[in-house]
């Protein structure tokens, strides 16, 4: 059956559709008439052959799968809603080596061992490097810079603040910055990435990491990749693990941090009244409400593993679920005007990092330190900047994501 709200043929995971923009009015159409909703899709274009998914919009509907792992998987089918459509069996299979794409008990002793690396303790030791790397790379914008927001500036953080926990060289950044886009860009023809490229790219990532691993076996250091591969009676992560660990952390750390960044200053600029009470006032809340109106995941999915009902809808086992975290975050019923970009937004039940669960972000407090210090360091040595330009969004069926973000630095 088909939603009569929406076109026929529609697809909320249609990659020019989002290159274009976030489809809100649809998924809003959704949450008001049809909030889990049977999507088709054709066959041979995304990666699955299953006839398409259910489309689920609420933000309590969006939390009801996120907590049950047991019902809804993310290891059956991945968690990435649309793949290109060559990718083969053995490469969907190979996804499920990264623990985004992971069920409980397995994901639940990676999780017990990674999440060493994200403790209140670990991010605070961090705080005051990265609060020099955010002064540096706003600085070095204002002095050097291209004019554009997302390599001057988005991008720099997130890199240095993986390189900083992970113990990477800083002048390796920019392999990591490569690497990671072309993993991400394959439904984006601009970028000139085919699967190949970006499966490559992910191998180079896997060894160069898998070396880092090998070494600090080796050779013990006073950081956290000794404490997650060389633990000694606490459980430890294989090479191979760790590998597929950074992997996951370079696009879960790096892209989706970089985005929220780059949305969340197009959205200060284009609301001047709230760029200008983020210099007066710097208030904590500000990067809760970047990270809900830029929603840089824009869903994930999961399988049912049995029959089951949500929202009154009938499920089937085997039957994949899209989780719209866009459209979560713009729920009427949990925000008041979801649609007015608010940095005092507060209660701020966003689900930008997941709706709870077993999935939800580990590096969800380091996003938030991140945003907070190049934000006011932005405020503090470019309170002028200014749009000159729009943005250019990434080609993507499930990453909300800017390319390029012009600006005037002065």
């Amino acid at each position: 059956m088909t939603c009569p709200a929406l076109p026929d043929g529609f697809d909320f995971t249609d990659p020019d559709l989002n290159q274009q923009r976030v489809p809100l009015p649809e998924l809003a159409l959704l949450r008001s008439t049809a909030p889990v909703q049977w999507i088709a899709q054709p066959h041979g274009t995304t990666g699955f052959d299953d006839g398409g998914y259910w489309a689920v919009t609420r933000h309590a509907d969006v939390k009801e799968v996120s907590v049950h792992p047991e019902t809804f998987s993310s290891s059956l089918n991945t968690a990435i809603i649309r793949f290109n459509p060559e990718i083969t069996q053995e490469g969907k299979d190979g996804q499920k080596l990264i623990m985004l794409n992971m069920d409980p008990p397995e994901h639940t002793r990676l999780r017990q061992i990674v999440q060493r690396g994200f403790t209140p303790r670990a991010i605070n030791a961090m705080q005051q490097a990265l609060r020099d790397r955010a002064e540096r790379i706003v600085a070095s914008a204002l002095k050097e810079g291209t004019g554009d927001f997302v390599r001057d500036i988005a991008c720099e953080l997130p890199l240095q603040a993986i390189a900083e926990l992970l113990g990477i060289p800083q002048q390796d950044r920019a392999k990591i910055f490569e690497w990671t886009n072309k993993m991400v860009a394959y439904d984006d023809p601009e970028l000139a990435v085919t699967q190949d490229v970006g499966m490559q790219s992910a191998f180079e990532l896997m060894m160069y990491s898998m070396g880092i691993a090998e070494e600090r076996k080796g050779c013990p250091a006073h950081d956290i990749v000794t404490q997650l591969v060389s633990a000694e009676g606490q459980g430890n992560l294989s090479s191979d693990e760790f590998g597929f660990f950074v992997l996951l952390l370079a696009v879960a750390g790096n892209e989706t941090t970089r985005n929220a960044t780059s949305h969340g200053m197009h959205a200060m600029l284009t609301h001047p009244e709230q760029w200008e009470l983020y210099k007066e006032r710097r208030p904590q809340t500000a990067a809760d409400e970047i990270v809900r109106w830029a929603t840089p995941v824009m869903s994930f999915q999961r399988t049912a593993t049995q029959d089951t009902e949500l929202g009154g809808v009938a499920i089937g086992a085997g039957q994949r679920v899209g989780i719209f975290y866009s459209s979560a975050n713009n729920d009427p019923e949990v925000f008041d005007r979801p649609e007015h970009f608010d940095i005092l937004r507060d209660p701020n039940p966003h689900l930008g990092f997941g709706g709870g669960g077993p999935h939800f972000c580990l590096g969800a407090n380091l996003a938030r330190v991140e945003l907070d210090l190049i934000f006011n360091a932005i405020a503090d040595t470019l309170p002028a900047i200014r749009l000159a330009g729009e943005p250019r969004r990434l080609r993507s069926a499930w990453l909300n994501g800017v390319k390029e973000l012009p600006v005037r630095y002065v």
